[in-house]
């Protein structure tokens, strides 16, 4: 069956490929209890939008400190939260890693950045554009991406939600005016964002953009270096006029052209795009094509001006996410995560790509590579060694273009001692060769997160059951050395109630990271 995202209309309902919000009758404090069942598939601005919508931004924005936490980093160290983790690395100088993440409580994304490889950050907002004009709408951003160019640039794409604030009239339903695609752009790390290209407005309530993802063409031989590429999912309706979509600039994230890479004619309903390029500036893009129920690929070999025609990596089982213990309230979707081989390894050229699938009754990460830029797949192999009866979902992959190895990062509910798969870590897992075999997997975590409650108590206050995880995390590797980022909940009683935080919310959900040597 596939699962589609229902907006509670003032005129009707819309059916479109995506989550499914709860209607326009939403609990007054949505992320401190326990959600309706209805709610369970939203996507991962709609919690934000609700909280906004009802509540008003929480105050803050300042530049924040890292917090060590043990050799794990709390990245954040914000009220409220924080989660839906990327990160990215600038190899002309590898200790320079850029983050980004979803703000929960306030409008504005998150960015955070580090000169020493991880071992401290800062934090800082990521403008936004300003209200429609003419209208008294309300905006703010959700689901980030991170990227550097060849140049030192590190461009941040996001999607901006514009509402209105007539959503708390009664009975007024949904208030979304309309949604559209960012990308910030800084020189300087992260630290600063001076520049922010708009494009793709979609308006009205049922048009959107969702889920971007963004890459640069860093091949020092290619036609379209430091081209930026972003693809995202357009749901119209569940019209053909929806579907994938790819941006693309040519003068450095100033400006983006925008085309659609999945078949023209199908019928949109496809969400998680991710570009990747090969070494020699073939562009790729891999998604979850919900109608065929398959993880689908594409290509353009003329840096995204034209595609060649849709293909299929590989049929799956779960068509679009699936309800497992560890998101009590959310559900864990179903997304591929790709990269290229771009080192001097064996298998340079190599295209792989991770998602999570079923393994009997538990989801499990699977990958397949390909070795003819995407013609054919080999059939999709469990990744590292799971641990029977848990459960994994969120994953990440980075290639390494140092050195060819696959490193792949995932929540993993193996140390749980609920007995009912509730907590998570979050694990590595790597391959030195092309993803034929896997080394032991690594714990990156050094204490578990429970979604499901704190000190025994569910609902409990301080833990954002709307949002939860998110719908993925971040992992870039360079040079045998790999930097995940995750959501971590286990502050999340230490501040409960702290009134510098404002409504009694206390630290909730952080950005956590940690450097695994390999």
């Amino acid at each position: 069956m596939i699962r589609t995202r229902h907006f509670a209309l003032a005129v009707g309902v819309l059916a479109v490929a995506c989550h499914e919000p709860p209607g326009a009758t939403a609990p007054s404090r949505p992320l401190a209890a326990a959600q309706p069942a209805d709610s369970s598939h939203n996507p991962t601005w709609w919690n934000k939008y609700l909280y906004l919508a009802q509540n008003g931004p929480m105050s803050g924005g300042g530049l924040t400190a890292s917090a060590l936490v043990g050799p794990n980093v709390d990245v954040s160290n914000e009220c409220g939260p924080q989660s839906e983790t990327y990160v990215t690395l600038n190899p002309k100088s590898p200790s320079m890693l850029t983050a980004g993440s979803n703000e929960i409580f306030r409008v504005p994304m998150r960015a955070y950045f580090s000169s020493d490889g991880g071992s401290s950050w800062g934090g800082v907002d990521v403008p936004l554009p300003p209200p429609l004009a003419g209208t008294n709408d309300t905006l703010f951003g959700s689901d980030p991406t991170l990227a550097f160019d060849t140049r030192g640039n590190v461009f941040y794409g996001f999607i901006v939600v514009f509402f209105s604030a007539a959503f708390n009239i009664p009975n007024h339903g949904v208030g979304i005016n309309g949604t559209e695609l960012a990308v910030a752009r800084s020189t300087d790390g992260g630290s600063t964002w001076p520049l922010l290209t708009q494009f793709s407005f979609e308006p009205g309530e049922n048009h959107f953009n969702d889920k971007p993802m963004i890459t640069v063409d860093v091949s020092q031989t290619s036609a379209f270096r430091d081209n930026v590429y972003v693809a995202w999912d357009a749901a119209i309706g569940g019209s053909t006029s929806g579907g994938i979509r790819v941006g693309r600039s040519t003068d450095h994230g100033v400006s983006f052209a925008v085309n659609r890479a999945d078949t023209p004619s199908g019928p949109g309903n496809s969400i998680g795009a991710v570009p990747f390029v090969g070494p020699d500036g073939t562009l790729y893009v891999a998604w979850n094509d919900i109608a065929a129920n398959v993880i689908a690929f594409n290509r353009s070999f003329d840096g995204g001006v034209t595609w060649d025609g849709q293909r299929t990596i590989a049929p799956k089982a779960i068509p679009f996410d699936i309800g497992i213990p560890a998101e009590v309230v959310r559900r864990a979707l179903v997304y591929p995560a790709c990269d290229t081989d771009r080192s001097k390894s064996a298998h340079r050229g190599r295209l792989y790509c991770a998602w999570m699938d079923l393994t009997g009754v538990n989801t499990d990460i699977v990958l397949a590579f390909s070795d003819d830029g995407g013609s054919s797949w080999s059939v999709p192999a469990s990744v590292g060694h799971q641990v029977p009866g848990t459960d994994r979902f969120n994953q990440w992959l980075s290639v390494d273009a140092a050195n060819g190895d696959v490193t792949v990062s995932y929540y993993d509910t193996q140390n749980d001692v609920t007995g009912e798969r509730f907590m998570t870590d979050t694990y590595l897992s790597r391959s030195t060769d092309g993803g034929a075999t896997w080394l032991p997997d690594v714990r990156v975590t050094t204490q578990s997160s429970d979604e499901h409650d704190c000190a025994g108590v569910f609902p409990c206050a301080s833990i954002n059951y709307g949002n939860q995880q998110g719908d993925y995390e971040g992992l870039v590797t360079f040079r045998g050395v790999s930097h995940p980022v995750w959501t971590d909940s286990r502050r999340n009683t230490e501040r409960a109630g702290d009134p510098t935080c404002g409504r009694g919310r206390g630290i909730m959900e952080e950005v956590f990271s940690a450097t695994v040597r390999n």
